[in-house]
């Protein structure tokens, strides 16, 4: 284990423990689902676009997605560049009408938007168990690559990594709640922009300057340098099903979507799309395009998602490897802790209290219950974490997909579209789940498209169909 590395990273999880105390120990106003769950709203521009940017930018993108730039070269770069957009996409289409529906009946949770809207309990029970499942997969795969990047970087065991990381995480969102997140997310937005930079700056220098990193990637494979990548991997099909699933198809993840409740103003959101799609493209591009060069420094990885933490030991001094580690442990951390605050919100919110809404559950119960409910979480995390697969990318875009064929239509359609009705919702999120379902235990060949694009198709066909069967529609 490298001493050097581990206490500059140890000294930055205090940190963020340090940001939840102090949160948990300031008197809040206002009840506490309100502040757990959406911090009563009082984010400003800079702290929602760098919780957006940091919820979004998750192990895929700091793990993940450089591994798979490391494996299938400059190809992927131009690729993940189509996220550029996210942050406007998703403030522009929900921000201001999601939150004024929000606003005008009190809700705290995406299902309280989503009963709001369509006055039906069967779509928050639908909604409630799918984004549980999702979730779960996608917090997996975040704690896998937390623990594998303190593997790979420290050289501590796979499962102390696993322990480390996933009780750091859980213990701070418990305490924190969603205003402790946010607050954190700010913070590891700025660690993460300083690291990635500074990263990228280090792998240029050791592979000799960029035409240096070139001439070495070219002679690995010269498909590594092109815009194609190995094979052709990179089709038509394939890039536009992954600007639906990493872009367009953001818009209907349920984690993104509560933060479009959470923010002070319109002059925050405006901020908000303007400082995080700045960001948002700083990031996308440096850790790509580190991965990429990444392979002319270390060019025999067997797995791909080793390259960051690899190229931090490589390349930078022990002590700084340790400090800029945490840049994408806090892209995985601000992920996990807005999937964990969101499943929490589910089971207590949404599903406990709806099936009890007479429940003598005081504040101090239901801070109590809670804050349980959500270490909990985390520990059966750590159960369904601890035998990895080799690539996390995959498994967290399937965990992606899943919950926008639930959710895009129902949320994007509902906000409007005013004859929208909940049999199209209910028909959209049923056939959506089920369509992509099937798809995933089938693996038909669908001439190189994702399985999300014929799963929001069936899902868009099923919302139509309810609401032209069922024409009394609600109103917003």
């Amino acid at each position: 284990m490298n001493i050097e590395i581990i206490i500059p990273l140890l000294a930055y999880l205090l940190v963020m423990l340090g940001v939840a105390l102090w949160v948990y120990s300031k008197k809040q106003r206002g009840g506490f689902l309100e502040n757990f769950f959406i911090g009563n709203r009082s984010m400003n521009g800079f702290v929602l676009a760098m919780t957006l940017m940091a919820t979004y930018i998750s192990a895929s993108s700091f793990i993940g997605g450089p591994g798979a730039a490391y494996k299938y070269g400059l190809g992927w770069v131009l690729l993940s560049m189509i996220q550029l957009p996210v942050v406007w996409l998703s403030l522009g289409v929900l921000g201001k009408k999601f939150s004024i529906l929000a606003r005008r009946y009190n809700a705290v949770t995406l299902n309280d938007v989503l009963y709001a809207r369509f006055q039906s309990h069967a779509i928050v029970w639908i909604s409630g168990l799918s984004l549980l499942i999702a979730f779960f997969a996608a917090m997996t795969v975040q704690f896998i690559g937390g623990a594998r990047l303190l593997e790979t970087a420290t050289g501590v065991p796979y499962g102390v990594g696993l322990l480390i990381f996933a009780g750091t995480v859980a213990v701070y969102t418990a305490l924190g709640g969603f205003r402790g997140s946010v607050l954190n997310d700010a913070i590891q937005g700025v660690v993460m922009l300083i690291g990635a930079l500074l990263l990228l700056t280090a792998v240029i220098y050791a592979a000799g300057g960029i035409p240096s990193a070139m001439r070495t990637l070219n002679a690995i494979d010269p498909a590594l340098t092109s815009p194609y990548a190995p094979n052709h991997f990179l089709s038509f099909p394939m890039m536009a099903s992954f600007w639906v699933l990493v872009c367009f198809g953001v818009i209907g993840l349920p984690h993104t979507a509560v933060r479009c409740i959470a923010y002070q103003d319109s002059r925050a959101m405006h901020r908000g799309i303007i400082i995080g799609t700045i960001v948002t493209g700083i990031l996308m591009c440096t850790m790509h395009l580190t991965g990429v060069l990444g392979r002319a420094v270390i060019s025999d990885l067997t797995i791909p998602d080793q390259v960051v933490p690899a190229l931090m030991v490589r390349v930078l001094p022990p002590v700084f490897a340790g400090i800029f580690l945490a840049a994408p442990m806090a892209a995985i951390m601000s992920t996990v802790n807005a999937q964990l605050l969101q499943s929490a919100a589910t089971l207590i919110k949404d599903l406990f209290l709806r099936v009890r809404p007479h429940a003598s559950l005081s504040e101090t119960k239901l801070s109590v219950s809670t804050r349980l409910i959500t270490f909990v979480l985390g520990l059966l995390l750590i159960v369904a974490a601890w035998q990895p697969p080799d690539m996390l990318i995959w498994l967290n875009l399937l965990a992606f997909g899943g919950l926008q064929a639930v959710f895009l239509w129902p949320l994007v359609l509902g906000l409007y579209w005013e004859r929208a009705n909940a049999a199209g919702a209910i028909l959209s999120m049923v056939t959506g789940g089920t369509c992509y379902i099937l798809l995933t235990l089938l693996k038909p060949n669908l001439l190189g498209w994702h399985i999300v694009v014929p799963s929001l198709t069936v899902s868009l066909i099923g919302f139509l169909t309810g609401v032209f069967l069922f024409r009394e529609g609600n109103k917003k």
